[in-house]
């Protein structure tokens, strides 16, 4: 069976290494892939710089099932694309993925279907979002980028002066590009975050275990926003009444919504949540894995990710029996220097043969075959154990062995 992995991140090299535990998958094309992705056995990195051409080159290969890693690849249309040829995909249609894509119709979706969400206002003019600004003040609050941002679009702001400046360095000034043309000004939530990845079929959505990831770039959650610096599964403020909160409030009134405007939704559905002592709240959508939440998640699963995968397309996900192994997992993320804002990249990376589960997200195999950074998420570390003290002691063992110039990394990730 061959399958195509469409992604370059910490994420696809989880979910390739995931894949390549089915005997019956004999390659996995990985569009453009990474230097973890190149080390699978039986996994082909291939460069590839089109949907248009994506599509092609598995129609070309007689691919089985595509599957896209990114969101950017799932808002532009890859599902799409593939459809139009009568290829298998799984990944949302572009309709669907503007559930990501576009933070205020989501926003709105939430309203509509009785989702309990944070309130909030979107403005597309800073003058306009300014003057809101003045007449309510309450703070802190949250501004976010309508777009996609990476991760790095949200700003909590303690102050009517952050606030207004974050609007005008979004809306005026570019900080996101596009993604900030569009903001939202949203109440801020006090608790703690989860992250609850989901697979959908249109008809039954099927939660994976809870995660948490953390943001920040520096420890106590200090620092900027990041694409995620570490993540730890399960989520210990995911309490049994908790999770039937979630099912009743959030994700059953989000299936009905689906179905109600017609979504084309197959693929995954990860819920952003915040566990309140007033409920539990949804922040945000994401038509796609979570990144590095994956990394946490998936060497928890005893279920075969394929037949997963597969009972998703064949829309029998109510009958599939998720198995997880017990226990508790951390992934540690070790960044380049100055990321999340500048930083440089082409060091070589020394220690990864002592570490026993690692992912890269941001590195590859130069001209000599040498490993070197190429991001500002360098690699992810992940270890499991039987608790969560234990899992905590064996991904830092591993962490402090790996070097490259510059790493740097959270020392508090499943504290």
């Amino acid at each position: 069976m061959k399958i195509l992995l469409a992604g370059s991140g910490g994420r696809e090299h989880a979910i390739a290494d995931k894949l390549s535990q089915n005997k019956n998958i004999t390659k996995i094309y990985c569009v453009p892939g990474n230097g973890g992705t190149a080390s699978i056995p039986v996994c082909e990195n291939i460069k590839l710089d089109t949907i248009e051409k994506i599509a092609g080159f598995a129609e070309e290969k007689g691919v089985d099932i595509s599957i896209a890693g990114s969101e950017e690849f799932l808002v532009r249309g890859i599902a799409d694309q593939f459809d139009r040829r009568g290829l298998k995909f799984f990944g949302p249609k572009s309709q669907a993925a503007v559930l990501e894509g576009s933070k205020a119709y989501a926003k709105a979706f939430m309203k509509k279907y009785g989702i309990r969400t944070a309130a909030s206002e979107t403005f597309t003019d800073s003058g306009e979002a300014c003057a809101y600004l003045e007449k309510i003040n309450t703070y802190p609050l949250v501004v976010k980028a309508d777009g996609l941002a990476f991760g790095k679009g949200v700003v909590i702001c303690p102050n009517e002066k952050s606030a207004k400046l974050t609007v005008r360095e979004m809306i005026d000034g570019g900080a996101f590009g596009g993604a900030g043309k569009t903001v939202l000004i949203e109440q801020y939530l006090e608790g703690k975050e989860a992250s609850v990845l989901s697979f959908c079929d249109g008809r039954t959505i099927l939660p994976l275990l809870s995660a948490k990831d953390h943001k920040r770039a520096f420890d106590g959650d200090k620092g900027d926003n990041t694409g995620g610096m570490g993540a730890i599964c399960p989520n210990p403020y995911v309490t049994e009444e908790v999770y039937q909160d979630f099912l009743e409030n959030i994700a059953a009134p989000t299936l009905k919504g689906i179905q109600a405007e017609g979504l084309d939704f197959t693929g995954v559905i990860f819920f952003g949540l915040m566990i309140t002592k007033g409920g539990i709240y949804l922040l945000e959508y994401n038509v796609r894995m979570g990144d590095p939440e994956t990394q946490a998640v998936l060497p928890l699963m005893k279920s075969d990710l394929l037949a997963l995968i597969e009972s998703a397309l064949n829309k029998n996900l109510a009958d599939f029996k998720l198995e997880w192994r017990r226990g508790h997992s951390i992934c540690v993320t070790v960044a380049s220097g100055g990321y999340p804002r500048s930083y440089k990249k082409g060091f070589a990376i020394s220690g990864l043969e002592k570490v026993q589960k690692y992912f890269i997200a941001g590195a590859d195999f130069n001209a000599r075959g040498e490993i070197v950074t190429t991001g500002g998420r360098v690699l992810n570390i992940a270890a499991v154990a039987e608790n969560a003290e234990a899992a905590y002691k064996k991904v830092y063992k591993d962490v402090a062995g790996v070097h490259f110039e510059g790493a740097f990394y959270r020392h508090d990730i499943g504290l």
